[in-house]
């Protein structure tokens, strides 16, 4: 029997896959657990417009993420640290410090764990950090770091 997935099925397939299994197998276990539905025309119909609704969304958030990363482009976040006699910078400035800027200055909301570069900011001047904002788009934001005054 012909069937569609509803959800990733260990050793068959995954979501939105059209398999084919075993009559019992698919009447006594995807179907009533509502792991498959049985492939018809409209049931086709149903995985079709799924499908066109899904990729609607990815562009949707791929259309969002590139106009956060053109808004990070031009911020420039100011951070001030301690620093010895020689210059040198006390401390350092996480990641989790960038994320709760953004979202408190900017109204920005990044989770920190998506920036790619896992270098801390450690030093005074101009720093560069790459953030991945969705699949496949990145964006750069500035952070600056000056002595405390």
């Amino acid at each position: 029997m012909k069937v569609i997935l509803l959800q990733d099925v260990k050793g068959i397939g995954k979501k939105g896959e059209t398999v084919e299994v075993k009559d019992g197998y698919a009447a006594n276990f995807l179907i009533p657990r509502r792991l498959a539905v049985k492939l018809t025309d409209k049931s086709l119909e149903v995985l079709d417009k799924q499908n066109k609704d899904a990729a609607e969304q990815v562009r949707q958030d791929t259309l969002k993420a590139q106009e956060v990363a053109k808004k990070l482009e031009s911020i420039v976040l100011e951070f001030a640290a301690n620093t010895g006699s020689d210059g040198r910078m006390f401390g350092t400035i996480s990641n989790k410090q960038v994320e709760e800027k953004l979202r408190n200055e900017y109204k920005i909301s990044i989770d920190k764990r998506k920036f790619i570069d896992k270098t801390i900011v450690d030093r005074l001047g101009y720093t560069k950090l790459r953030i991945e904002l969705y699949k496949g788009v990145e964006g750069v934001v500035t952070v600056h770091v000056g002595e405390k005054k």
